[in-house]
């Protein structure tokens, strides 16, 4: 008998900031072929299989729940940027982010598939992300984690130089069972 999803998660989320460059360098891990390939015009089938690979073990939900409609207002929005990780030519990952104005990049989205994780791909991956948003100049770089993220997600934010600048609380309502079957029948 399969257990019934719980109907919703309390979340302790943490708002973080940065306001200077990475001072870090990394090589990428031995004996893994990489690529990072920024999605300009991600098909919203492709957005969706990328956030439920990525997300599904963190309770990532917000985006499955959007319309095609909604859901290409902000993947297509000209200030949002995507960018795909590949490892040995499969996908492997994804960060977003979004330029809330000239000053301030909010890193929305990172992480990575399944089968990346334990590859040591995970800090030098966050370490290209930040790269590309501190190459347009902000003068700061937003993110937000919880307490349902990676549970070294807060302390690796930390290490490249993130802060935290406020905590809170939120509900997190998991995906029902009639829910996953529309996101399938989707594609």
């Amino acid at each position: 008998m399969a257990l019934k999803p719980p109907s919703s998660l309390k979340v302790h989320i943490t708002r973080l900031e940065m306001t200077a460059p990475p001072k870090a360098s990394l090589p990428v891990p031995v004996n893994i072929q990489t690529a990072i390939m920024r999605a300009p015009a991600i098909p919203l089938s492709f957005y969706r299989y990328l956030y439920r690979q990525v997300g599904a073990r963190w309770h990532w939900v917000d985006r499955l729940r959007m319309s095609d409609e909604d859901l290409a207002a902000i993947v297509h929005d000209k200030r949002n940027d995507i960018s795909v990780l590949y490892v040995n030519g499969a996908p492997a990952g994804f960060f977003e982010y979004f330029r809330d104005d000239e000053d301030t990049i909010e890193l929305t989205h990172f992480g990575l598939m399944e089968h990346a994780l334990g590859l040591g791909i995970g800090k030098w991956f966050l370490l290209q992300a930040l790269y590309s948003l501190w190459v347009l100049n902000p003068t700061r770089v937003i993110t937000t984690t919880n307490n349902l993220d990676h549970p070294r997600a807060l302390q690796l934010y930390q290490m490249f130089g993130f802060s935290p600048v406020s905590t809170g609380h939120g509900i997190v309502r998991p995906l029902s069972d009639k829910e996953l079957l529309e996101l399938v029948k989707k594609g």
